[in-house]
């Protein structure tokens, strides 16, 4: 940067880890809840109802609000500042997770206000992962570290949320029951908006600056902020591509998470201390690949990096369940995915930050996710109602095999030789028209 500004580390230039650290701490915590109530929420519908349909139901109430309300928060990210939303955000989703335990104990939760209730958890958590995410790079460039190495070890974070969470989620449901595990989950959305809200420098996640306006224009308006971020997102042929792959992979993924994993183990009689088990097997696996990515991806071709770990981390898990392999022989392939899965969001990553002005990048981040997440309310919605009508085997048979198709099909796309080659040299002609950096857009792959 040519002039210190609130996103600077200061005029003496000293730098220092300690906002990405915060960042990284915040993200974990929150994560780690979402994870354990992963696990919780599906088990506490499917045990109190037995119907897998409203286990979708409850699934498609969450996301929905999550998608959407994410999708139109990236204005207000970048005017109000992502540290603002971030922890008012963190404190709505604690305070709705910790009303269903209660209302619960009560007698006093009904299936409609339980709707309700995780409705309100996705809409604020939307705008509180988004304003994380948007903190990264700031955070990288305040402690001096290079910008695919702070993603790289943000998809690390994520990973061992994904490794802690279900682990945790499983123990807690298997000994003390699902509503331990929302409670715990309440727990971490707090202590996620006391790191964010206490601990960050002073100074930090304030709102992006604009371009200069020319003379006599007006401050642009919220649609008009929001417009700028579909213009450029539609500019990008290899962003779109990426991101229609993600929304389909999203929505398997979805399906099998919330709806086809629990009904194999209540079909199976493994319980959900093998829901847990499985989660952290591929969490575990997936830190190491998160890790050796960030080291070393950037040695490697991206094409060739992403296409595999998809192969790796997408239809088998599906397919390992449809057999009806013993327990040992799923682990292992959970083990295999996860460790493919660790390279997929550190390459995209990379790729999609190259190409986003900061200044955009909480309007482009929340666009982004946003369509890449749209099919994951109807993942467990879609899945209750298959499973209902045919029954567990074919519709993982089914999903692996349309996993496997949009995943190597997206890959032989033109647009995608763009990924091999790096896309900073062209963002670097723009932004000094535009008075930004590079910023990104994460996957939710």
């Amino acid at each position: 940067m040519t002039e210190d500004a609130p996103g600077s580390p200061g005029i003496s230039g000293r730098r220092s880890l300690r906002p990405l650290g915060g960042v990284l701490a915040a993200m974990a915590v929150s994560l780690t809840g979402t994870r354990i109530s992963a696990v919780a929420l599906p088990w506490f519908v499917l045990v109190t109802t037995g119907s897998a349909t409203q286990t979708g139901l409850v699934a498609f109430f969450e996301m929905t609000p999550y998608v959407l309300v994410k999708a139109f928060t990236g204005p207000l990210v970048d005017r109000t500042g992502p540290r603002a939303v971030s922890w008012t955000t963190d404190l709505a989703s604690a305070a709705a997770a910790a009303a269903i335990p209660l209302l619960h104990a009560l007698e006093l939760l009904s299936f409609p206000l339980l709707l309700a209730l995780v409705a309100l958890i996705g809409a604020a958590r939307g705008p509180g992962d988004l304003a994380k995410e948007v903190m990264v790079p700031e955070a990288a460039e305040r402690g001096g570290a290079p910008l695919e190495r702070a993603i790289g070890l943000a998809g690390a974070t994520e990973r061992l949320a994904a490794t802690l969470g279900p682990a945790a989620g499983g123990s807690l449901v298997a000994l003390l029951g699902p509503l331990t595990g929302l409670a715990v989950n309440a727990g971490c959305f707090a202590l996620g908006s006391v790191i964010i809200g206490l601990t960050l420098p002073r100074g930090m996640g304030h709102a992006a600056e604009e371009a200069p306006s020319r003379s006599g224009e007006t401050e642009p308006g919220y649609w008009r902020r929001l417009g700028e971020g579909f213009t450029f997102l539609r500019g990008e042929p290899l962003l779109v591509t990426v991101i229609v792959m993600a929304g389909i992979t999203n929505l398997l993924d979805a399906a099998f998470t919330t709806v086809l994993l629990p009904v194999w183990a209540r079909e199976s009689g493994h319980g959900p201390a093998a829901i847990g088990l499985l989660g952290s097997v591929k969490g575990a696996t997936a830190i190491a690949g998160s890790l050796i990515a960030a080291m070393a991806a950037h040695r490697l071709p991206r094409r060739v990096v992403v296409l595999a770990g998809f192969l790796l981390a997408g239809a088998p898990r599906f397919l390992i369940l449809a057999v009806d392999a013993p327990l040992a022989a799923v682990v292992a392939v959970f083990a295999v995915g996860g460790f493919g899965a660790g390279f997929i969001n550190p390459v995209l990553g990379a790729v999609l930050v190259e190409r986003v002005p900061r200044r955009l990048l909480g309007r482009v981040n929340a666009l982004g996710d946003s369509l890449a997440w749209a099919g994951i309310p109807l993942g467990g919605l879609f899945a209750g109602a298959a499973v209902a009508a045919a029954g567990l085997g074919p519709v993982l048979i089914v999903c692996g095999t349309v996993y496997f198709l949009t995943t190597n099909l997206a890959g032989l796309r033109p647009e995608w030789r763009e990924m091999d080659r790096p896309g900073g040299p062209k963002m670097v002609k723009r932004l000094p028209e535009q008075g930004a950096s590079p910023g990104g857009v994460d996957s939710a792959t």
